[in-house]
């Protein structure tokens, strides 16, 4: 993990490392670099799913993504075209279904191509329930493994992927938490 307990006790950053530890296997060769961002949302662990495995519309949540074009029946091996909007260094990214299992709540995705310098990247999200302020929360995770750009140290870009990934989670947040405050608790379907 990054270091980061997020405001954590003890007990629950316990919690996180071993959900790391049980989901988040990433081979991570020598010019790569790895990391996990843990993030706690005030909202159900059904209605957050419901947006985090929707591999055809990630931009119900992720802030950076203008347009998805999917292909195949969300299956693993299906494709995702993404555009993405500008202020990034990137227009567009390939990515493949690589895990979506809706029992254990964990996604995975590899990105295959793509005007970007994010090469050989895949990210796991587990999503895993616990209570917050007394009511149904979700703790989740989100781990990836890249190549080091020719010309970036591996803390530049771990620093540059956390970023992306800790304004993805609090988008995921404010979404799941604003449709929580309106007790739709079940999952959605968007």
């Amino acid at each position: 993990m990054n270091g980061n307990s997020n405001g954590f006790g003890s007990a629950g950053a316990v919690a996180a490392t071993e959900f790391v530890r049980r989901h988040h296997r990433h081979e991570t060769g020598e010019n790569q670099c790895s990391s996990a961002v843990v993030k706690r949302i005030k909202a159900p662990v059904p209605l957050v799913w419901s947006l985090v495995r929707r591999f055809d519309q990630p931009q119900k949540y992720k802030p950076f993504v203008s347009r998805c074009v999917a292909q195949g029946n969300l299956e693993i091996g299906s494709l995702r075209e993404v555009d993405v909007k500008s202020g990034l260094p990137a227009t567009t990214s390939t990515e493949r279904l690589e895990l979506l299992d809706d029992d254990e709540h964990i996604l995975s995705i590899r990105i295959i191509g793509g005007d970007h310098r994010l090469k050989n990247y895949s990210s796991i999200i587990s999503l895993h329930p616990e209570i917050i302020d007394g009511r149904p929360g979700t703790l989740v995770i989100e781990s990836f493994v890249v190549d080091v750009p020719e010309g970036n140290t591996k803390d530049e870009t771990c620093y540059f992927v956390e970023a992306l990934i800790k304004c993805n989670l609090k988008s995921l947040a404010d979404v799941s938490e604003g449709l929580a405050v309106q007790d739709r608790t079940e999952p959605i379907d968007l």
